[in-house]
């Protein structure tokens, strides 16, 4: 492990009073984490009061509901702020397992990556672990399009399990992203705009009741959004649109 690093994970939560304890608790038993920040969006449920009784855990509240990308603004900023040079992001709802942190902490520690991703798709666990057929249908649709369109080979583009180096958070203009769940393909292009490498890493996940999921509608929204970021990613590589109009993507 790469202990002259500072490793911080961050937590987007969202009404996961219910799962945010069992999630906090596997972060710490790896041993490769500093310290964890917990980001309330205005959860309607007792998620801060839960988080707050995390031992040592940092928590900031949302007075108001900013959404998924809002939030991650939020947990970056604070992560920076306190000194992180590896910062991995893991949904509180349990889904992702935090028994990956140590992997995907040392690919980041050693230099070689910038963004590490847990795959549901590599090493085909999504089914098994529960992932509806037509969410899964829509992933690996979207992702093939995707590729295609910002010239990647990346299994997919859509999980919640990231983590990234000090210096490509501090490139990324992720402020000029969506508050939206588009965020995450936002930030995957401007990634891929500046060169920096994705490594992935096979992740099985766990879809049950308690796990946060957004609904048909919003995911058609979603999906729409991705497909616009892709398109605009192309666009702009071969000129035919400029960044201004696309300011995810901003030199």
């Amino acid at each position: 492990m790469y202990r002259d690093k500072k490793v911080i994970v961050v937590m987007p939560a969202y009404n996961a009073a219910q799962t945010l304890r069992t999630t906090y608790d596997e972060v710490m038993s790896q041993g490769a984490v500093d310290e964890v920040i917990v980001v309330d969006d205005a959860s309607s449920d007792e998620t801060t009061e839960v988080a707050e009784a995390l031992p040592d855990a940092i928590v900031f509240t949302h007075e108001e509901n900013l959404g998924y990308g809002g939030n991650q603004k939020s947990c970056y900023r604070l992560a920076l702020e306190k000194g992180a040079d590896i910062v991995i992001m893991v949904h509180p709802d349990y889904q992702y397992t935090p028994l990956l942190i140590p992997a995907m902490t040392s690919m980041i520690g050693s230099g070689l990556y910038h963004c590490v991703l847990g795959s549901r798709i590599l090493g085909g666990y999504a089914l098994r672990g529960g992932m509806p057929p037509w969410k899964y249908v829509a992933n690996r649709a979207l992702t093939f399009v995707e590729n295609i369109l910002m010239n990647a080979k990346l299994s997919e583009y859509h999980t919640g399990y990231r983590a990234f180096s000090r210096e490509l958070l501090e490139k990324l203009p992720i402020g000029e992203n969506s508050d939206d769940f588009v965020f995450d393909n936002q930030m995957l292009a401007q990634i891929l705009w500046f060169d920096y490498m994705i490594a992935e890493i096979s992740c099985p996940t766990k879809y049950f009741a308690e796990a946060s999921s957004i609904n048909l509608q919003r995911s058609i929204t979603y999906g729409f959004g991705c497909l616009g970021t892709a398109l605009s990613y192309r666009l702009s590589k071969m000129g035919f649109m400029s960044l201004k109009r696309f300011p995810a993507i901003r030199s």
